[in-house]
């Protein structure tokens, strides 16, 4: 029985996991959304929750205590000088995890996680009017544009030679 067994080997040594939190962390706090696999997003839940904690107190030791669990100094900034204040009136609950499809490879299930808050604003996410005509049906990126035209001029050129 696995009674009072918290967390999760990950199939790795203590040494490993404990270094791959710590990059995982470190990362989710630069980039504030990181696409993981789930039982590491639940994993890294744990830990990145703990430094936000940290970073409310905001203190000179939980600075230091914060620093040996990230391994930038640029993220021992941000999560000190932006995300303790951003959560200062909330009580836990400073990550989101959303799950995605599954990883092609290996089949592994994908999550993303998130701090809460980091999203963009609705009014910031408004569709943009789409243009009127028939270069609104080729709209997106210049990739398929390009095939089109290849595929479009083949029997063209094709036709010419012959």
């Amino acid at each position: 029985m696995r009674h009072r067994r918290a967390g999760r080997k990950l199939g790795r040594t203590t040494a490993h996991r404990e270094m791959m939190m710590r990059n995982l962390v470190t990362s989710l706090v630069l980039y504030e959304k990181i696409i993981t696999t789930a039982a590491k997003a639940k994993e890294l839940r744990r830990v990145a929750e703990r430094l936000v904690t940290l970073a409310k107190r905001g203190d000179l030791h939980a600075r230091r205590q914060a620093a040996e669990v990230l391994n930038d100094e640029k993220a021992v900034k941000k999560i000190f000088e932006s995300l303790g204040g951003r959560y200062q009136e909330r009580n836990g609950g400073y990550t989101r995890i959303t799950k995605l499809d599954y990883r092609m490879g290996d089949g592994a299930p994908l999550a993303a996680i998130e701090f809460v808050g980091a999203e963009v604003p609705a009014e910031a996410k408004k569709p943009k009017a789409k243009a009127k005509g028939p270069e609104s049906a080729e709209a997106g990126t210049g990739r398929r544009r390009r095939r089109r035209r290849r595929k479009a001029e083949a029997p063209a050129a094709a036709g010419a030679e012959g």
